[in-house]
């Protein structure tokens, strides 16, 4: 199929700093390598601190990373993009990386001043933190809603202060009593003994716990013996419906090819749909 020209993509990745110099040649075949080294980018450029992992060795590891990059800019950023597009790594996956770099370099602009060519030295450095701003802003908030709540406060107990003030004047001035001194003390004493009685009621009832707790491991124990030879009998056993298992993972194993070769001649046509649609754009303007 033919390749898609977005010469603007190219051209925001080198403004926005990207190291490494991208041509639309590299996306004439899938590239998985390259487009998840670019997703990455884009979304360490976006928020520094996210922790999406690089891992795309295996399968798994690349449609985890996938789902984790989608989900990452629809929470984050409200930008959907086409997964099974992203995870094809062709011109295809062009259209949905366009969609994050127009973001970033709308941004760029906005802030204004930025340089389209940064230096080769300093390419590689984030000069758009909008993860920690917004992580700023949030900190902000909160403080102004803590200062305010707490200096509403303030206010509140300052405007006891003046009957507050009679009371400790009167409170320091009064006479200490003897006999109300030692019926306080008295009453914190006997709180204490009765914490020291209880601990040692703890301290006895030790030796009691510990015996109960053995008995219960050992009766764990005995049935986790009984569990282990009950599952080592059970995988030695064949079930009986194993035949037939395989059987329809097999015809899975042949839907599924089907069904990849039927996607991708999908894709095929929507593209050549596509491209007939612009070129009866293009005569018609």
């Amino acid at each position: 199929p033919a390749l898609p020209q977005f010469p603007d993509f190219t051209e925001m990745m080198r403004a926005l700093g990207y190291p490494r110099l991208i041509s639309m040649e590299n996306f004439h075949t899938p590239n998985f390598m390259l487009v998840s080294e670019v997703l990455l980018w884009l979304v360490k450029r976006y928020d520094p601190q996210s922790d999406i992992p690089g891992d795309v060795e295996t399968e798994q590891d690349r449609v985890f990373f996938i789902k984790a990059v989608a989900q990452f800019m629809a929470t984050k950023a409200h930008v959907k993009l086409n997964t099974k597009r992203l995870y094809r790594a062709d011109g295809a996956a062009v259209r949905e990386l366009l969609k994050v770099t127009a973001l970033l370099h709308g941004a760029l602009g906005a802030r204004g001043g930025q340089p389209a060519h940064p230096p080769e030295d300093d390419s590689t450095r984030l000069k758009m933190d909008l993860g920690s701003k917004i992580a700023d802003l949030k900190a902000a908030r909160q403080l102004a809603s803590e200062i305010t709540s707490k200096g509403a406060v303030l206010y509140d107990l300052l405007g006891k202060e003046v009957e507050l003030r009679e009371a400790r004047t009167e409170s320091i001035a009064r006479p200490l009593e003897i006999n109300e001194a030692e019926k306080v003390v008295k009453i914190a004493i006997n709180g204490v003994l009765e914490q020291v009685q209880k601990t040692k009621d703890m301290l006895n009832n030790v030796a009691v716990d510990e015996a109960n707790l053995e008995a219960k491991i050992e009766k764990r124990k005995l049935e986790l013996e009984r569990s282990q030879k009950r599952l080592q009998t059970l995988q030695s056993v064949r079930p009986a419906f194993m035949d037939e298992y395989e059987k329809i993972e097999e015809q899975l194993q042949k839907q599924y090819s089907s069904y990849l070769e039927k996607f991708r001649n999908l894709s095929y046509l929507e593209q050549l749909l596509d491209e007939h649609r612009r070129n009866e754009q293009e005569m018609f303007e």
